[in-house]
């Protein structure tokens, strides 16, 4: 083999091996791509909780439609009552087939976050959202699946907080993961991008 012919071999595989990353990149990006493991994502999977009205709930009953799924808690000061409100924005954005969508909204503070609870603190948000909590065994359980974090912090008079992940997660209609869902535009363009997946 010449010079020549090496050198255009090497520039021929590195063009290819570019293009394999690319496409990767894109395909990941666009939510597309999929886990070629027996058993689908990496992420997501069985969960076995209560919701707010104390009906079991597991992740095959929401199967069959798009499921946004986020992690937090009641006592949150800030991000978890902004993320639901920003959901519930999506969802009225949907308008008709917001029905058409599961929405919910797992506790990392299920000590404190009883099915009452739960309940009281979803009336102020859409009411297509739904809540799940369970005993602790359970939620982390669904915790790992989805691979969240979620730590207690001690604070003052036996009072704690929780740190935990605060992404909204987009399951397709299988269960499957698709990608982190972005509520950082206007829910109009939000809710178009989610009935992409009806």
């Amino acid at each position: 083999m010449t010079a020549r012919t090496s050198h255009i071999m090497l520039v021929l595989s590195a063009f290819l091996a570019g293009l394999v990353v690319f496409f990767t990149v894109f395909l990941f990006a666009t939510g597309q791509f999929r886990s070629a493991a027996p058993g689908g994502s990496a992420i997501g999977g069985p969960f076995n909780l209560v919701d707010q009205d104390g009906k079991p709930i597991t992740d095959q009953d929401m199967k069959g439609e798009p499921l946004l799924v986020f992690f937090g808690y009641t006592h949150c000061p800030d991000i978890c009552p902004t993320t639901l409100f920003e959901i519930s924005e999506v969802l009225r954005a949907m308008g008709p087939d917001a029905g058409r969508v599961h929405a919910l909204y797992i506790t990392v503070d299920p000590e404190r976050d009883t099915p009452p609870v739960m309940k009281d603190y979803l009336s102020s948000f859409d009411p297509h959202l739904r809540g799940a909590t369970g005993d602790r065994q359970a939620i982390e359980a669904a915790e790992k699946a989805y691979r969240v974090f979620a730590q207690k912090v001690p604070g003052e008079n036996g009072d704690y907080s929780m740190d935990h992940t605060a992404l909204v997660y987009l399951m397709d209609k299988q269960g499957r993961f698709v990608a982190p869902f972005s509520l950082k535009r206007r829910p109009e363009e939000a809710a178009a991008d989610l009935k992409k997946y009806l």
